[in-house]
């Protein structure tokens, strides 16, 4: 009998703070999202998968590396970019023919490189120095 009143107190110990925790009320946030927000993130997503399967070309790996610059390297600098600068880049795939200007995108994408580099974003060309 009285191991059982052990028990019982002690599991009134343990019961009592364990239902008073759970039934504290719990704070949810929430807010409301536009479509504009929505339409935006999709569309930021579909311009950086068409970036990324236009530099998984090998043409284009062999172009870029022709220029020093790994493919996963440039594909992880696209991860880095804001929607506006893939969203930019993305409309410059489209304007690129078929077999056409493949070195002026190239370019391009050297620039931003080359440009984040020298801000010091990233280290892709050891030839800069970051203005960090």
């Amino acid at each position: 009998m009285k191991m059982k009143n052990i028990l019982h107190r002690l599991l009134i110990v343990a019961l009592v703070p364990a239902l008073t925790l759970v039934s504290l009320p719990v704070r949810a946030q929430a807010g409301l999202i536009s479509t504009e927000e929505v339409v935006a993130d999709a569309g930021g997503q579909a311009a950086r998968d068409k970036v990324a399967d236009f530099l998984a070309r090998d043409d284009v790996r062999q172009a870029l590396e022709g220029h020093g610059v790994a493919g996963d390297e440039a594909l992880e600098r696209v991860r880095a970019m804001s929607d506006a600068e893939v969203a930019q880049l993305a409309q410059r795939v489209d304007e690129v023919p078929a077999g056409g200007d493949v070195l002026g995108l190239l370019f391009t994408v050297f620039v931003i490189l080359l440009v984040t580099d020298i801000l010091g974003f990233t280290k892709v060309f050891p030839f800069t120095r970051s203005v960090r």
